[in-house]
C-alpha cells in the first residue's frame, strides 16, 4: 500500500479518503501533509512491525500511513459513525491489512483496552481537554520505548511521567513527540 496523497483539488478535510470525497463530520482537521512528513521523519520514516494507535482516527491519515510505512497493526479509534464507516469503506477500497476500526468514545477506549502500542497519535479536537486526558490514561498501554504523537492548540503541561522528544509549530497546530520517562 503506498501512502494516500491528496489530489490539488480535494479540500483539506478530504485527505485520508482515498476516492478524494470528504469524510461526513464537518469538523475534522486532517494532519496537514507538511506536519505529517515531519512526524514520520521524526519516527525513522518506516514503523515495521510496530503496533499503533490512531486515537480520535477522523480522516484517518496518520493510521493510513503508518500502514503504508510498514506498521504491523493500526488500530483505529473514531466515535463518529458516519466517519468510523467512511474509514471502514477506506480500508475496503485500500484493501488495507492489520487495520481494526473501532467506533468508540476515545476515553472509553483507553479505559477499557488491554492492548499495547508502539506508535500511538493523538489528534482530538482542538477544543478541548482530551488530549491531556488521554495522555492520563495511555501509560498501561505503552510497549517498551513507545512514543506519543500529540497534535494541540497550545502547548500541553504533561507530568514529569512524559519526556518530550521533538515538538514543532505550523501555523495554529502545535505538534510534538513524547516518551514515558522509565
Amino acid at each position: 500500500m503506498t501512502a494516500m496523497r491528496r489530489s490539488p483539488s480535494a479540500s483539506s478535510a478530504g485527505r485520508g479518503a482515498p476516492s478524494g470525497r470528504n469524510p461526513p463530520a464537518a469538523e475534522l482537521r486532517p494532519t496537514p501533509d507538511r506536519v505529517r512528513e515531519t512526524l514520520f521523519n521524526w519516527l525513522g520514516q518506516r514503523l515495521d512491525g510496530l503496533a499503533c494507535l490512531d486515537l480520535f482516527a477522523g480522516s484517518g491519515a496518520l493510521g493510513f500511513e503508518a500502514l503504508s510505512r510498514g506498521a504491523a497493526s493500526v488500530v483505529m479509534v473514531e466515535s463518529d459513525r458516519e466517519v468510523a464507516n467512511a474509514l471502514r469503506e477506506s480500508a475496503r477500497v485500500l484493501a488495507a491489512e492489520g487495520l481494526e476500526i473501532v467506533q468508540s468514545e476515545a476515553l472509553s477506549y483507553l479505559e477499557r483496552s488491554h492492548a499495547r502500542f508502539d506508535v500511538v497519535f493523538v489528534d482530538p479536537p482542538f477544543a478541548s481537554d482530551l488530549a491531556l486526558r488521554a495522555m492520563a490514561l495511555l501509560a498501561p498501554l505503552l510497549g517498551p520505548g513507545a512514543r506519543v504523537y500529540v497534535e494541540s492548540a497550545a502547548a500541553l503541561d504533561l507530568p514529569a511521567s512524559w519526556r518530550l522528544v521533538r515538538g514543532d509549530r505550523a501555523g495554529a497546530v502545535r505538534y510534538a513527540l513524547y516518551e514515558p520517562t522509565p
